[in-house]
């Protein structure tokens, strides 16, 4: 197949996909020249993540988009038996690092070369499953009606809520976070009803506020009422008052203060004077700004706005074609978006702290082999609307 349609590249898609490569390679190669990270190597294991997610991409391309839409399903309750399984997992297999249950790390405690997270590959599966939902319902009824409305917002809620339940025993309230944001646009997206979505969005706005008013009045009780670990709470607390007693904004402060000493260009590569923890995963936009400056940190901005307006109009595009197949791209758009306004939000101090990665960027192998399986079902996508518009042309 790719022999045969190879002049069906993506060249823009390949040319994003590179840069975003280079630009992690670079920043993380900076923060390896810091003495504090000096011999992790992380700039070749993070190689090693790319070449091995490039292979998870290729192989994509050989796969037929009806076959994956009929697969979803098993792909996602795969992906749900993981977490459950972490879920199980004793600390011998799964030890919890910062307070969060999210890695197979270990084997009878020895360490893995390799640490697995089910919740960024599950991620996947649960976009494809509601991708495919979504679409299979649309064409059962093409015309909608409440009743067909509401099944459907049953669907994706049950779709959602699953994986969550045993993401929110992990303590790791981003990755809770990242769902709800893609099951929001691909509910708004779906064609429901705008007064079942306004009655929703209500409810949540009023859940939301009153956790969000539990917390801010009553911090002692949110570990009770809310499930959330103290640290979690903390972090709540800080954003939303810097001068709270139990302030603790180290990290923070560090990874503003290097975002800012680059100025307008940038030290560049290797001549990092901030040390700022975890600077190669989470923190990495704060590296980006000291190593290139606010031009080159405005330039990766603009890199991930130009991909995801490449997303949005490749599912405009494909809708009529296959709706699977849209939806698919609207899902890692909003996978992609919400990660890199979060991650670069908590940079700058708009956004509460999480563990959320800067996905494309950022240090991890699950993360990047889960975000480039993802990138390889977008270009699939995009090669079956060029091979499309090749047979209608012709």
């Amino acid at each position: 197949m790719i022999k045969k349609h190879s002049h069906y590249m993506q060249y823009d898609l390949i040319i994003i996909l590179i840069l975003f490569i280079s630009v992690s390679l670079l920043g993380i190669y900076s923060a390896d020249h810091m003495e504090q990270y000096s011999g992790n190597n992380f700039v070749i294991k993070q190689l090693l993540w790319y070449l091995l997610g490039i292979g998870f991409l290729v192989i994509i391309q050989f796969l037929d988009l009806d076959q994956l839409n009929r697969a979803s399903i098993y792909i996602y309750f795969f992906s749900v038996l993981l977490l459950i399984a972490l879920f199980l997992s004793p600390e011998s297999i799964a030890k919890p690092i910062k307070g969060a249950k999210s890695w197979f790390n270990q084997i009878n405690g020895k360490p893995l070369p390799l640490s697995i997270q089910p919740s960024e590959f599950a991620k996947i599966g649960f976009i494809l499953f509601l991708s495919s939902t979504i679409s299979k319902h649309k064409n059962k009824f093409a015309t909608a009606t409440l009743k067909s409305d509401i099944i459907l917002l049953a669907k994706i809620i049950g779709i959602t809520l699953l994986p969550i339940a045993f993401i929110s025993q992990e303590s790791d309230f981003g990755s809770s976070m990242v769902y709800v944001f893609i099951a929001g646009v691909m509910i708004l997206l779906s064609g429901i009803n705008w007064r079942i979505i306004i009655t929703l969005a209500i409810g949540g706005a009023t859940f939301l506020g009153v956790a969000f008013w539990i917390i801010v009045t009553f911090p002692e009780l949110s570990q009770n009422i809310l499930g959330l670990e103290q640290y979690q709470i903390n972090r709540v607390l800080n954003w939303f008052d810097p001068s709270h007693e139990d302030r603790d904004t180290y990290q923070f402060d560090l990874s503003i203060m290097a975002l800012g000493s680059g100025q307008l260009f940038g030290k560049g590569i290797g001549n990092l004077e901030v040390y700022v923890p975890e600077a190669h995963s989470d923190f990495i936009f704060s590296i980006i700004g000291e190593t290139f400056g606010f031009v080159g940190s405005s330039l990766v901005i603009l890199l991930y706005f130009i991909l995801l307006y490449r997303l949005l109009i490749l599912g405009m595009k494909v809708y009529d074609y296959s709706k699977f197949a849209a939806y698919i791209c609207f899902g890692y758009l909003s996978l992609i978006f919400i990660h890199a306004f979060q991650n670069i939000g908590m940079i700058v101090g708009v956004m509460p702290i999480t563990g959320i990665p800067l996905l494309l960027l950022s240090y991890g192998g699950s993360s990047i082999m889960a975000t480039m399986i993802g990138y390889g079902l977008v270009y699939r996508v995009a090669v079956e609307v060029s091979i499309q518009d090749d047979y209608l042309f012709k």
